[in-house]
């Protein structure tokens, strides 16, 4: 089946992640998280990118995206993953020993409505799901951590949100989502499925060419 047409349009929100080869970890220890988030805090300033949330995981990472021009997406994520890939292997001493990341990055679209409240829940609690941390403002290298307990030079890598961040975001953010929003976002995160209202999904799809992603997985049957 071939790949579903990668959206890179300004002014659209999107969950951006990807994985190590093989899922192999990609971060061991606090130097390696600092290299990443250095070069995330580099690209911001060089691309121009809003970065609204992330969570770094030890072999994996997802970014919430928010620019203002067509193509920054793709440009931004590019350099990311070339120059992480080009100073991982000169840290660990493996320079010519193959592809850090698994393949090209996933990403999809999310609505900005509630739906981005619940993306970002869904990225910040990452640790928390597997059990890394008790409370998700407890892990280190995530955006709530830093938004909640870094200095105000580390808050600078963040933009604000275009929606309203509720009173009581850390209790709601240490709850569990539903299992219907779990759901979702996880076919959106496999798929590529925008994230939003059914209007609002059928419209995107529409306009960008997406109709792949709506498909079931798997060969069609033959005949009735």
């Amino acid at each position: 089946m071939p790949r579903a047409p990668r959206v890179d349009v300004g002014g659209y929100i999107y969950h951006v992640l990807n994985r190590a080869n093989a899922r192999a970890q990609i971060f061991d220890g606090a130097k390696d998280y600092q290299l990443f988030e250095q070069l995330l805090t580099d690209g911001v300033e060089e691309y121009g990118v809003q970065l609204l949330a992330y969570c770094l995981m030890p072999n994996h990472w997802h970014l919430v995206l928010y620019p203002e021009e067509d193509g920054m997406v793709s440009k931004f994520i590019g350099w990311l993953s070339n120059a992480h890939t080009r100073k991982w292997h000169v840290t660990k001493g493996t320079i010519g020993q193959g592809h850090l990341y698994q393949g090209r990055y996933k990403s999809f679209l999310c609505q900005h409505d509630a739906h981005l409240l619940s993306l970002i829940r869904y990225v910040e609690r990452n640790a928390l799901q597997a059990s890394l941390v008790r409370r998700a403002e407890d892990w280190r290298w995530s955006s709530v951590w830093r938004r909640e307990k870094g200095t105000e030079e580390q808050k600078k890598l963040l933009a604000e949100w275009p929606i309203q961040v509720p009173r009581d975001y850390l209790t709601l953010l240490n709850t569990p989502q539903s299992k219907e929003e779990e759901a979702a976002l996880v076919r959106s995160e496999s798929k590529g499925v925008p994230y939003g209202t059914e209007g609002w999904v059928l419209k995107t799809v529409e306009q960008f060419g997406l109709e792949q992603t709506l498909r079931p997985v798997g060969r069609p049957r033959n005949g009735g």
